[in-house]
């Protein structure tokens, strides 16, 4: 603890301006600051937002790609639950003729992918209609191995709705038409921690829409998404 307020001592440190002009001056600096952290949250959502839809309105696409969100106890937590019941509405409908999922399996004994095909075999999607990727360790990551590993031009994308405007600028910036389904979710702890998390995640996002860098493991490309489309 001690360790701690030695760390933070230079916050104790600080003292605010005791003149008007001073104090004022400090105002417009917090504003412009906080104007800029804003700016790149603002920029996804005029540039993704008119392209977010619903499971019965969205336009129809080769692939719908799933983003993972998480496990309980090795199956899908309830925020993936819900992104993939989405998908199997999708395909049901006629929307999709594919379901890409994308999540993380850095660790032997985490594999979301597998989690979600799983649990979208037990809903009636056919496996063959499934592919996996297993490096999806970011929406990055997902997005450009999307596009360059698997092959895809054109997506459905399927998220929480705080997630998927970054999502679809991502996946934009990595040469997929896409637009997408933003799931509804119960505004509970996990909602607000993921709505503040997007906040500052849109500022990497931004990085990595212009500077377009590679995903942290590229590998060969796949086929197994034209073998599932055909």
């Amino acid at each position: 603890m001690r360790g701690l307020w030695a760390r933070l001592g230079w916050i104790r440190r600080v003292r605010l301006p005791r003149s008007r002009r001073g104090q004022r001056r400090a105002f417009q600096v917090l504003v412009a600051l906080t104007v800029l952290a804003l700016l790149p949250a603002t920029w996804l959502n005029a540039t993704a937002g008119p392209r977010v839809r619903t499971v019965a309105d969205v336009p129809a696409a080769p692939v719908a790609v799933v983003f993972g969100a998480g496990l309980w106890n090795g199956e899908p937590s309830p925020y993936l639950a819900h992104r993939l019941d989405a998908a199997i509405g999708l395909y049901q409908g006629g929307r999709v003729r594919a379901v890409l999922v994308t999540g993380d399996n850095s660790r032997h004994d985490y594999d979301e992918p597998d989690a979600m095909r799983g649990y979208l075999v037990r809903h009636g999607v056919p496996a063959h209609k499934i592919v996996s990727d297993y490096a999806g360790f970011d929406t990055w990551d997902s997005c450009t191995r999307a596009h360059r590993i698997f092959g895809v031009d054109r997506a459905v994308l399927v998220s929480q709705g705080f997630h998927i405007r970054r999502a679809l600028a991502l996946c934009t910036a990595a040469g997929i038409d896409a637009y997408g389904v933003g799931v509804a979710a119960d505004h509970d702890v996990t909602w607000a921690y993921g709505g503040v998390r997007e906040i500052f995640a849109a500022g990497k996002a931004t990085a990595e829409a212009v500077l377009r860098p590679d995903p942290h493991f590229l590998g060969p490309k796949e086929k197994g998404l034209t073998a599932a489309l055909r």
